[in-house]
């Protein structure tokens, strides 16, 4: 039986739980690849899951890890689009802290050449998901202003260079200014320290009291109420996550006075429920980043040994950008 190193979670608890050592190396099922793993990156949702904090909840044990870039080592049974040794990435859930992982061929998308195996495992769940948001859930247009919460993060820089790229106004929003910093790097318009400045105070100044057209939200916590209540008419809140570790209930009374809408982003369902769209919107992303209209932000690069001080570094909120795991 072949061998390999990953990283396991075997009891629910802190990332501080878990073990980096031998497994067994999967074998593809039937619609799957195996992928031998360049680089897999780091998603707020691998914190979660282990935490047993998030809308998946696998059997134990089982490996962490969402995104991968790497080889196609082995094919499974009847997956006739992808075949042994060609470049992807993939959306895998689970699995991808790890030298291999199977991934249902459905999520794996060839990696255009000229595009970097770290930059292309930091790029896809991020602005994926921004993308999602701001341009299918929001239809956010060049005319209208976008406010980032979280905007130091790995989702929160993609929506601010997505909200760039469709030609939007961008207000990035975040705790520290060295992570307003990195924002500003990459093309937000304004800054908001809510750690130093009244958040609704500063959205009514840089916007004449109109408020933002779009806020997208993946922080959570007292913050979305805050934002909501400097909503422009026909503002759209999106709802894409709770770093901040608290759901907020949202009072409804604020949606129907602006005419707003409150609506939620997911992703990775969208992923499997739509994959032919899905498969479009990565292009048009591949495509960007090809370009060089877009650049991923990658902090910092670390091997398997490191990913437990990594997750704990991502629920304290002390990364900026992505950081990228090479096993």
């Amino acid at each position: 039986m072949a061998m390999m190193q990953a990283v396991q979670c075997v009891q629910w608890g802190s990332p501080g739980t878990l073990v980096v050592g031998e497994m067994a190396q999967p074998d593809p099922k039937p619609g799957e690849v195996r992928i031998r793993v360049a680089a897999a990156g780091v998603n707020f949702p691998d914190a979660l899951i282990v935490q047993r904090k998030y809308q998946l909840q696998p059997p134990l044990p089982f490996v962490p890890g969402t995104e991968v870039s790497g080889h196609v080592d082995a094919v499974g049974e009847g997956v006739r689009h992808l075949e042994a040794g060609d470049r992807v990435v993939a959306f895998v859930g689970i699995g991808g802290f790890a030298q291999y992982v199977c991934a249902d061929a459905r999520q794996v998308a060839p990696l255009p050449a000229g595009i970097d195996e770290t930059v292309a495992a930091a790029f896809t769940l991020t602005y994926a998901t921004s993308h999602h948001a701001l341009i299918d859930r929001a239809q956010l247009k060049s005319s209208e202003t976008l406010l980032v919460l979280g905007a130091g993060g790995g989702v929160g820089l993609a929506a601010v260079e997505l909200g760039k790229v469709i030609g939007a106004r961008v207000l990035a929003a975040a705790s520290t200014d060295e992570k307003l910093t990195a924002a500003h790097a990459h093309g937000a318009d304004a800054l908001i320290n809510y750690s130093q400045l009244e958040l609704r105070d500063a959205i009514k100044a840089l916007t004449d009291g109109k408020g933002v057209d779009v806020i997208y939200d993946p922080v959570g916590g007292d913050y979305t109420e805050t934002a909501l209540r400097s909503i422009a008419w026909r503002g759209r809140l999106l709802i894409v996550g709770f770093a901040n570790g608290s759901i907020p209930q949202i009072p409804a009374n604020l949606l129907l006075l602006k005419g707003a809408s409150a609506v939620g982003v997911f992703w990775g369902e969208f992923a499997k429920r739509e994959p032919a769209a899905n498969a479009l919107m990565l292009q048009s992303l591949f495509g960007w980043l090809a370009q060089g209209r877009l650049k991923p932000h990658v902090s910092r690069v670390v091997g398997l040994a490191d990913v437990p001080q990594v997750l704990e570094d991502l629920l304290k909120r002390r990364v900026i950008g992505k950081v990228v795991v090479r096993p």
